[in-house]
C-alpha cells in the first residue's frame, strides 16, 4: 500500500490548556518562534474552563488561534476540540503539544517529519527510545512500564512510552479523532484504537523538560484510578475490535 508524502503540510498544533497562566506565554513564545521555520504551522490553544488568567493571556498573541470552552471537559475534551477543528479546517498533519513547557520545540520537526514522509500515521515522542535526561518518579515510571506491556500484550505494539502526550497524526487520524476520543487519560487507549484501524504508529526519541509552572493535575490517588479506568478501556477496546 502506497502512503502520501507531503512536501509542505499544513500543521496545527494543538496546546489544550487548564490553569496554566505560569507557563503558557513561554510556551507560545517558544511555538511562534518555531513557526518562523515551517510558515504552515498554526497554534491553537485550546482554554479549559480555566479559573485563571489563561485564557486572557493567550489573546495577547493574535497570531495564535484561542478557542475558549465555557466548562472544564478534562484533557480528552479538550483535545477533541482540537482536532475537531483540525478536522473543520483540512490540516495535514496535527500535533498534541502540552502547555506546561515540557515539551521541546525542536522536537517538532522530529515527531511530524515520519508523518509528513508517509512512514507512519501517528509519530509519538518517546523519552525511552533511547536514554534522555528524563528521570521521572519511580511510580510513574512504573506506570508506564505497565502500560508499555499491556499494549504488547494485547496489540504486539510496541510502544516505549505510551503516557507521552507529545504525538503528530496524519488526516486519517484526525478525521477518526475528530469523531472518537476518551474523554480522560487517553493517550494509552488511542493507541489501542489506533492498531484496531490498522494504522500505524512509530516513536522518535524527544527530549522533555520538568513541568514550566502551576501544578499537575494527577494526584497519587489520581493515578491509581487513571491505571484502572484505562486498563479497562483498553482490554475492552480489545476484546470488542480486536487488534
Amino acid at each position: 500500500m502506497k502512503h502520501t508524502q507531503l512536501s509542505d503540510p499544513s500543521v496545527l498544533v494543538i496546546v489544550p490548556a487548564y490553569n496554566e497562566e505560569e507557563a503558557i506565554s513561554g510556551t507560545i513564545m517558544k511555538l511562534t518562534k518555531f513557526k518562523k521555520q515551517m510558515p504552515n504551522l498554526d497554534i491553537c490553544v485550546i482554554n479549559d474552563g480555566s479559573r485563571d488568567n489563561t485564557a486572557e493571556i493567550v489573546r495577547g498573541f493574535p497570531e495564535v488561534i484561542l478557542l475558549d470552552l465555557p466548562n472544564n471537559l478534562g484533557i480528552g475534551g479538550a483535545v477533541q476540540t482540537g482536532y475537531k477543528y483540525a478536522d473543520q479546517a483540512g490540516y495535514d498533519i496535527a500535533v498534541q503539544f502540552d502547555a506546561d513547557g515540557q515539551h521541546n520545540v525542536d522536537d517538532l520537526h522530529t515527531i511530524i517529519g515520519p508523518v509528513a514522509a508517509g512512514e507512519c500515521d501517528m509519530c509519538i515522542g518517546s523519552r525511552f527510545v533511547e536514554k534522555t535526561e528524563y528521570s521521572g518518579s519511580p511510580f510513574r515510571r512504573a506506570g508506564i512500564f505497565y502500560f508499555e506491556r499491556l499494549i504488547h500484550l494485547l496489540s504486539g505494539q510496541k510502544v516505549t512510552d505510551p503516557t507521552s502526550g507529545f504525538r503528530a497524526v496524519n488526516r486519517d487520524v484526525i478525521e477518526l479523532f475528530s469523531i472518537n476520543y476518551p474523554s480522560d487519560y487517553p493517550e494509552p487507549e488511542v493507541i489501542i484504537y489506533l492498531r484496531r484501524k490498522k494504522k500505524r504508529i512509530e516513536e522518535r526519541t524527544v527530549l522533555m523538560h520538568s513541568r514550566q509552572g502551576g501544578e499537575s493535575s494527577i494526584t497519587p490517588f489520581k493515578s491509581v484510578y487513571y491505571m484502572a479506568k484505562v486498563t479497562l478501556s483498553i482490554v475492552m477496546q480489545r476484546l470488542v475490535g480486536g487488534a
